[in-house]
Parts: structure tokens; C-alpha cells; sequence
């Protein structure tokens, strides 16, 4: 090499400090950069994580605040669901509302209970007589009825004279009680 002409030793040295620039960097600096990045990426999720619990923890007394009002509600929903030895008195109030509503009651039946995962749905099968008006004052006075019920399946068809027919299914639940 002490005979090599001055572009060749320029050109050999630069070669060889390339060669340690790189292999210093692969052994030295290539895994901290990776540790760095990987470091980085972790900043950008813990931020997050941060900002989302950040923001629950701001609305935390709203959340509370809309917890207890949603479990008021619940609670006057239940109470509104009859018990088992209240069932009958349903049978009455619909009675009353449908007579003071000038329908012709011609059947009212229990259906079979249906079990479902938190109530049982407890079907009545209902088939009065009276005109249009007097079905929509009854289905009015139904839905103000202080107990939880819902009309389904309606059909109306004609009966004697001027008056229709009206079958529907009312339907009230009961909740279960789960087994502590």
C-alpha cells in the first residue's frame, strides 16, 4: 500500500472508513434506533390510552349522574310490570277500558306465557266489536294505563251492520327475578 499512488490510498481509505461507518452503525447504533422507534410507537399509544381515560374521567360524574337516572328509570319501569297476583286486575282494567269505550267485548283470553331471558311476556288474546272510533279511544286508554302494554297482531274485519271487528294480541310482562 506504500506504493500505491495517492488516488488509490484515498479511494482504499475511503473504502475502509465506509466500511466502519456502516458496520459501527449495524453494531452500535442499528438497535438502539430500533429500541427508539419502538420506544416512540409506545408514547403514541400510552397518549391515547391516555386521552380516552382522560376523557372518562372528566365526563366520570356525568357517566355517574346518567347511571343513577337510567336506574330510576328502570326501577319505575319495574314497578310498572304486574306481578303474578296482579294479572288478573289487568284482565279488569282492560275490561273497563274497552266497555267505557263502547266495545262489545266478545273474547278475552290468556295466551300461554312466553319465557324470555329477563321477563316473561304474558299475551292476552282480546276480540271486541265497536267502530274505528271507538278502537282508537280503546288503544288510547290502553296506552294509559298505569301497567306496561302493547297491542300486536291487530286485524280489523266486518261485523253486523255498521260495526267492525277487531282481534288484537295485548301483551304485558312480568319480570323474572334471577337467582342470586
Amino acid at each position: 500500500m506504500g506504493s500505491w499512488p495517492k488516488a488509490a490510498k484515498v479511494a482504499m481509505a475511503a473504502i475502509v472508513s465506509i466500511a466502519v461507518g456502516i458496520g459501527s452503525y449495524m453494531f452500535f447504533v442499528s438497535s438502539e434506533v430500533e429500541a427508539l422507534e419502538n420506544a416512540e410507537l409506545q408514547e403514541i399509544q400510552l397518549k391515547n390510552n391516555y386521552r380516552i381515560k382522560y376523557g372518562a374521567a372528566v365526563n366520570l360524574d356525568s357517566y355517574k349522574k346518567q347511571m343513577v337516572d337510567m336506574e330510576e328509570k328502570f326501577s319505575l319501569l319495574l314497578k310498572r310490570l304486574p306481578t303474578s297476583h296482579e294479572t288478573p286486575g289487568l284482565l279488569d282494567d282492560i275490561t273497563y277500558v274497552g266497555t267505557t269505550s263502547g266495545l262489545s267485548f266478545i273474547k278475552i283470553n290468556w295466551l300461554p306465557e312466553l319465557e324470555k331471558q329477563f321477563y316473561t311476556e304474558l299475551p292476552i288474546q282480546i276480540e271486541v266489536i265497536g267502530d274505528y272510533h271507538e278502537f282508537g279511544q280503546f288503544v288510547s286508554q290502553v296506552a294509559a294505563l298505569p301497567r306496561i302494554v302493547t297491542l300486536h297482531d291487530f286485524s280489523i274485519n266486518e261485523a253486523d251492520g255498521d260495526k267492525l271487528r277487531l282481534n288484537v294480541v295485548a301483551k304485558t310482562y312480568r319480570y323474572k327475578e334471577t337467582e342470586k
